[in-house]
């Protein structure tokens, strides 16, 4: 027997179980079961009228526009973009009791959405990506389903895999998404910056914010437009952050005189004292720092015939991490950021983001643990905690460097690809 018939041998059955698994019943039955064990163990609190952690403060948020016309972003400041208003009140379709439910069951809808358009062309790398995104939501768990972030990340995976055949469409959801949670702003800015594409979306992006703009307008709330924007200057260096972890140490050896300060307004845990001040001063200017160098090298690549899908997704993977590793907040919700664009690069160059599709598994896993399984460990400073900790932000750090490098790697693999093409004439 040759060597490739015996490979071929003990190749054929993992390659047979593989197309088992990239068909559509196969897929939606998985899908199935994800989502109908999510709901069974969001039961017990749908059962009691009780919800997840941030779901609380939206139900509050949804009613008091509802029963009292004390609408959040229109009414009075706000932490969120007044889009965010816009799941928060589909979700009470179902009344305040069951407000659990009417989340969950918008949080399935969108998630149903984007596995539909990673698998319409019914393709092994979109089946891979499909799965794996399913696979990082299983592992996010209550962080996917009990964040408005789990809303906008299948927003932004759907707004990515349209912009090429539907520039219009895909910058509406993207813009959608970013008056819902500022992140995917970071998206939007690499595609104008790296798309052929850039004046379709800029003009629709524009046409959406009109109508966000005038409907604000309409319900007397200019002033607090933009509110969200201040709410979060305000902030101290949370405990997860990435820059926080110096101070997270220092406040464990009870250095400088660090500690965690829990902030029961804004539901979060910050810590105070040592290098923290410091640190949280220099945030802002080192995100538009790196902000800078990520557009000057997507540019280059542009420059060079890098192509440009490719150098959008990696260009928005590096802007996204770079707006998380420079930034005061660091709540776990972050990764889906990360998780949205990765399995939006798995489909269109598997082998390519493996890699980063592995590291980001890794990071949830660490996300995880930290929130919400050892959380209260965490902010009592154990330090055992912190390490797992320490280890997911320094794999974000990483993941920003595989994007950085990516780009870098696309503009100079087109720059070789040019010079190798014999000259014409």
């Amino acid at each position: 027997m040759s060597r490739a018939e015996s490979t071929a041998l003990s190749t054929a059955p993992s390659s047979t179980l593989a197309s088992r698994f990239h068909r559509p019943r196969s897929l939606w039955l998985s899908f199935a079961v994800l989502h109908l064990l999510i709901l069974g163990l969001l039961m017990p609190l749908i059962l009691s009228g009780q919800v997840l952690s941030d779901i609380s403060f939206y139900r509050q948020w949804a009613f008091d526009g509802i029963d009292h016309g004390l609408w959040r972003g229109i009414s009075v400041e706000w932490v969120y973009p007044v889009g965010a208003l816009l799941p928060i009140v589909l979700a009470a379709g179902f009344g305040g009791f069951l407000y659990q439910l009417g989340w969950f069951v918008l949080f399935t809808i969108l998630n149903f959405i984007g596995i539909w358009f990673l698998t319409r062309p019914r393709s092994e790398p979109g089946y891979y990506a499909a799965y794996w995104w399913m696979g990082a939501t299983a592992i996010l768990g209550t962080v996917a389903v009990g964040r408005i972030d789990g809303m906008t990340a299948p927003m932004v995976v759907v707004g990515l895999l349209l912009l090429t055949a539907r520039p219009y469409l895909a910058a509406a959801i993207l813009s959608l998404a970013t008056w819902i949670k500022v992140w995917p702003a970071a998206v939007l800015f690499a595609i104008v910056v790296a798309s052929r594409q850039r004046l379709k979306v800029i003009l629709s992006g524009l046409l959406v914010t009109a109508v966000v703009v005038a409907v604000v307008l309409a319900g007397g709330g200019a002033r607090f437009l933009l509110g969200f924007l201040n709410a979060q200057g305000g902030r101290g260096m949370q405990l997860e952050a990435p820059f926080t972890t110096p101070g997270l140490w220092q406040a464990i050896f009870q250095q400088n005189g660090a500690y965690v300060f829990e902030d029961t307004v804004i539901n979060t845990r910050e810590v105070r004292g040592g290098m923290s001040e410091a640190v949280g001063s220099v945030m802002n200017p080192l995100l538009a720092i790196a902000a800078i160098v990520i557009v000057v090298l997507l540019l280059w690549a542009l420059r060079r015939g890098a192509d440009v899908q490719n150098l959008i997704i990696a260009g928005s993977l590096a802007l996204v991490a770079s707006f998380i590793v420079f930034n005061k907040v660091g709540s776990p919700q972050f990764q889906l950021w990360l998780a949205a664009i990765v399995a939006v690069g798995l489909f269109y160059a598997k082998e390519q983001w493996r890699f980063p599709g592995y590291l980001m598994l890794a990071i949830a896993v660490l996300t995880t643990l930290v929130y919400p399984i050892f959380y209260v460990q965490l902010y009592e400073l154990n330090p055992w905690i912190a390490v797992v900790l320490s280890l997911r932000n320094l794999a974000v750090v990483v993941l920003l460097g595989w994007a950085i490098r990516e780009v870098v790697r696309l503009a100079r693999g087109s720059g070789a690809a040019q010079r190798a093409q014999p000259p014409l004439g």
